[in-house]
């Protein structure tokens, strides 16, 4: 069964940067649809990213588009969350799940696609 362990989070400044991880481990993240997930402070959890595997395709939310890139490294088997010009409202635990389905009309932006989850990174943007 796959696993995931998410990594990278913490204090940063507005404007600033991080770089989430999700290392997987009992399968190979290059047949999953991989994706991050947030939940702000008194918020619902919210697509963020995604990623499909054949072919490859990047989908965003409106909210982080040309901010945030998502990608992935099939050596390490990990998924990342490169984050630029981070915002107060970003601030949110962020989880990386994974949809067993990698082609094209997988994953999806509903939580509901996805089978696997991570314990969540907590990121927090300071003004």
């Amino acid at each position: 069964q796959l696993q995931l362990v998410e990594s990278g989070g913490g204090l940063v400044q507005a404007g600033g940067s991080l770089k989430l991880s999700c290392a997987a481990s009992g399968g190979t993240i290059s047949t999953y649809a991989m994706a991050w997930f947030r939940q702000g402070p008194g918020k619902e959890r919210e697509f963020v990213a995604r990623i499909t595997r054949t072919p490859i395709i990047e989908r965003y939310s409106d909210s982080v588009k040309g901010r945030f890139t998502i990608f992935t490294d099939n050596v390490k088997n990990t998924a990342y969350l490169q984050m630029n010009n981070l915002k107060r409202d970003d601030t949110a635990a962020y989880y990386c799940a994974a949809d067993s389905c990698s082609g094209l009309g997988c994953g999806g932006i509903s939580g509901k696609n996805y089978e696997y989850w991570g314990q969540g990174t907590q990121v927090t943007v300071s003004s």
